[in-house]
């Protein structure tokens, strides 16, 4: 996993060198999680490119104790649900409820302090995790790669590999919503980007 500490430095060359690296190995990845969710690939692609482009402008800004990985997951869901508020306040113009639903929503997709909370609690989840299942789930969720690709690398079946992730996803929502409990629309996040 790449952590913050270890990329930018300020030199423009530099930082675009590592800028190059990240992207070549998670632009897939990310694509796929937005892609799940908006089943629009000319939209993917422009939350794809707005989600790197955010990397590169909060470059220097980004807290170095978060890997990049889940910083890059979590951004990409919530500008993926952002789009589908849209959408959705398009579609539901004149709904009578429609203002309870925007307050929720704006509280999840407009706070910058939301994103890091939201990081936060994963990161928290993933680390509780034992190792294997850990292994597991940042090598599928964080780094893209198959169940297959998994089971090679670590030497388990596919069926474990499911399994791990089964059990991973479980207890994942479960410490979330123990620990969002006072905020809800925090943890309705993160649980969605399980799926």
């Amino acid at each position: 996993m790449i952590f913050m500490s270890s990329l930018f430095i300020g030199d423009i060359q530099e930082d675009t060198l590592v800028f190059d690296r990240i992207y070549e190995q998670y632009h897939q990845l990310i694509y796929a999680n937005i892609f799940k969710l908006i089943k629009s690939a000319p939209i993917a692609e422009d939350i794809l490119q707005d989600v790197f482009f955010s990397l590169w402008e909060n470059r220097m800004k980004i807290d170095i104790q978060k890997s990049v990985s889940g910083w890059l997951f979590i951004v990409s869901y919530n500008k993926s649900l952002s789009i589908l508020r849209k959408k959705v306040k398009e579609a539901v113009e004149y709904v009578e409820n429609y203002d309870a639903y925007d307050d929720i929503s704006e509280e999840i997709f407009l706070n910058e302090a939301v994103y890091e909370s939201q990081l936060q609690i994963l990161e928290e989840a993933v680390v509780a995790l034992p190792p294997q299942r850990q292994k597991v789930f940042r090598l599928c969720h964080f780094e893209g790669k198959s169940q297959e690709e998994v089971a090679k690398i670590l030497g388990l079946s596919t069926a474990s590999v499911k399994d791990y992730l089964k059990h991973s996803k479980r207890f994942i929502r479960e410490y979330v919503l123990t620990k969002t409990h006072l905020n809800q629309a925090i943890g309705l996040a993160i649980i969605l980007t399980l799926y």
